[in-house]
């Protein structure tokens, strides 16, 4: 059975099945083939590791489940959120990017692994039909030209509720959030810029810093490295709430969904939290188990 921060396999079968994947891993020459073949034993180890023990909606112990706790919300349907992440943080009890998709709903906020190819390309099929204009990473500090969220051009937008569909005929903005570790992002923004390239034939990809940012509550399981980081959920929460500032953008009630994100990090916070503390366990973290920046 696994413990309360781990999914891995265990014991001699774990053993048996590393040697097992190390031969076939080093029999593969390109590198593109072993990345895709480290990420499905990571999600699969993951998915074995699991069963029976977390839910697989909110990624904790069944004892725990937060699902009847947490709130829905519709995202404007003009915006996409799309959580890029690691493999070695799906099904972490406290990725926080998870909560994107329960509160907004798996049409709005879409899981792609990184490694996963048909995830992959899911993902940058979505950003075609969009165009270039209308794909942007919060991922601060990568860009050679700095963007904020004063300048998205949201131009022939008809700003009304009740126009929803002609809104985003052209197809809506894309929002990619970069989910796993900080020293694991840098892999994921360069898988990220190479296709990038690769597509449009440009080296710097839209990066957006947030300029409100500021500390979640999760900081007081998980303190981030620096203050201008912080978890996944609550940079996608800054976003909104930055949206909200824009009075033409006042009618999409950005504010409204920024609230029932922080809202849904509230609730996984005390649901780690009151496992710790019926577990014994500090309800603290030191600062090198930092997981789940953006």
């Amino acid at each position: 059975m696994p413990n309360a921060d781990s999914v891995h396999l265990k014991g001699d079968f774990k053993d048996i099945e590393d040697k097992k994947h190390r031969a076939v891993y080093e029999t593969l020459a390109d590198s593109d083939k072993k990345l895709q073949y480290f990420s499905a034993r990571q999600i699969a180890c993951r998915l074995l590791g699991s069963r029976g023990y977390l839910c697989q909606k909110c990624w904790l112990p069944m004892e725990d489940c937060m699902c009847a706790k947490l709130g829905s919300c519709n995202l404007w349907q003009g915006i996409q959120f799309w959580l890029y992440m690691h493999p070695k943080d799906f099904l972490r009890q406290n990725n926080t990017g998870k909560l994107l998709w329960q509160v907004f709903g798996i049409q709005a906020a879409h899981l792609c692994l990184f490694g996963i190819q048909e995830h992959e390309d899911i993902m940058w099929d979505a950003f075609q039909r969009s165009g270039k204009g209308k794909v942007s990473f919060l991922y601060p500090n990568k860009s050679t030209t700095p963007m904020s969220v004063k300048d998205l051009k949201f131009n022939g937008l008809t700003l009304s509720c009740d126009h929803h569909e002609e809104d985003v005929k052209d197809g809506p903005f894309n929002f990619v959030l970069l989910d796993g570790t900080w020293s694991n992002s840098a892999a994921l923004y360069r898988r990220l810029k190479e296709r990038w390239t690769a597509i449009w034939r440009e080296e710097d990809i839209p990066c957006i810093s947030l300029s409100t940012l500021s500390a979640s509550v999760m900081h007081k399981l998980r303190p981030q490295p620096a203050w201008d980081r912080t978890c996944t959920a609550a940079a996608a929460a800054g976003l909104l709430w930055e949206l909200d500032m824009r009075s033409e953008l006042s009618a999409f009630e950005f504010g409204k969904q920024a609230e029932a994100v922080e809202c849904s990090l509230d609730v996984l916070l005390d649901a780690l939290t009151a496992r710790r503390l019926r577990l014994g366990r500090s309800i603290t973290r030191k600062q090198r188990h930092n997981t789940n920046c953006i």
